[in-house]
């Protein structure tokens, strides 16, 4: 009698937790409601504007460099979609509309094209050249982790960094320094670095210091509101338990460094023994985030700000200790300026 007794009452328990979950999960579903758009061309520009005017995080840091007003581009562009519009006339007004906001990281994807806004190197010069590289690695240089090093003639390391796309072993980053440690220093090529893994950025960096350094802060968007964000997060670079480097490091830069070598570059302006030579970064200081149109066009965005130590976004950018550029008679004579300029700064 007593086992029917608990029984039942283990299955009311049980109904009334199903009963109650079920209320909660309906109450939850009514408070939030989802506006639905019609894959039009109109449909389309209302979801994609309004997706960026809910979750971009650089309106106002924009807003004060160059005066982006996002409901002035919702003016000007609205007008500009029409029932007959093609595919292709949709993606053309959209990507334009997105360029407004001279992001690195905001792109519209479709099955035909990628829009984009590449200002951020395209507009300047490479102050790079492949063909000077190979001269300098020749081609019996070393690789390990995706990346190209050796030791140059005047007993400085070279170590070429081409992406942080793909995670760095442990193991290979000790052989690198461990081959590398009879140098009186060390050129680290992070020129076309369009970025990466964070961690992998994150990682490397982790070789220039011997100690835990505050290097920047990030922020989350809590809210639809263009000012809705966390408490800003700080930003810690731990030193790695591997080889770490004790001497010079020259970093050189270019304006196609960005995103996680933006932050790379970041974190290594806070060790004491990196100078940072070539040319300003491209910034990328934002963590993408991805959403979807009714067209089934992808887009990326950024979401989550980064500042430097000094709470400064480095959206546009990091400037280096010495701007240094690729004169054209080093170029002709075979030679890299910003190479040569690291390797006399080594020397002194």
């Amino acid at each position: 009698m007593m086992n029917k007794i608990e029984n039942r009452t283990r299955r009311m328990k049980i109904l009334s937790f199903i009963i109650y979950t079920f209320s909660f999960s309906i109450a939850l579903t009514s408070c939030v409601k989802e506006e639905q758009f019609d894959n039009t061309p109109m449909g389309n520009f209302e979801a994609l504007w309004k997706i960026i005017d809910e979750h971009y995080c650089f309106f106002d840091y924009k807003k004060a460099e160059y005066g982006l007003d996002w409901n002035e581009v919702y003016r000007r562009y609205q007008p500009q979609f029409r029932g007959n519009m093609t595919r292709a006339q949709q993606f053309e007004v959209l990507a334009n509309m997105l360029a407004e906001l001279r992001d690195g990281h905001v792109n519209l994807y479709s099955a035909f094209d990628v829009g984009r806004n590449w200002s951020w190197h395209e507009n300047f010069p490479a102050n790079y050249s492949d063909s000077l590289i190979r001269r300098y690695l020749g081609t019996d240089y070393r690789i390990a982790a995706g990346m190209q090093y050796r030791i140059l003639d005047d007993n400085i390391g070279y170590l070429r960094c081409p992406t942080f796309a793909n995670e760095f072993g442990e193991g290979n980053l000790d052989e690198i320094f461990y081959y590398l440690a009879p140098c009186r220093g060390l050129i680290l090529d992070l020129r076309n670095n369009s970025g990466g893994l964070v961690t992998s950025a994150e990682q490397l960096a982790a070789r220039f210091t011997n100690e835990e350094r505050l290097v920047g802060y990030m922020q989350h968007k809590t809210g639809r509101g263009h000012n809705d964000f966390s408490a800003m997060e700080e930003q810690r670079l731990k030193p790695s338990n591997g080889i770490r480097w004790q001497k010079k490091v020259v970093v050189l830069t270019n304006r196609s460094v960005f995103s996680a070598a933006n932050e790379f570059v970041k974190y290594v302006k806070c060790c004491p023994q990196v100078i940072v030579v070539g040319d300003r970064t491209g910034g990328g200081a934002g963590l993408p985030f991805t959403s979807e149109l009714p067209s089934g066009w992808g887009v990326r965005f950024s979401a989550c700000p980064m500042y430097d130590r000094d709470r400064q976004s480095t959206e546009f950018g990091i400037d280096p200790d010495h701007a240094v550029a690729l004169k054209a008679d080093d170029l002709a004579n075979g030679h890299d300026t910003l190479i040569e300029f690291a390797r006399k700064e080594i020397s002194r």
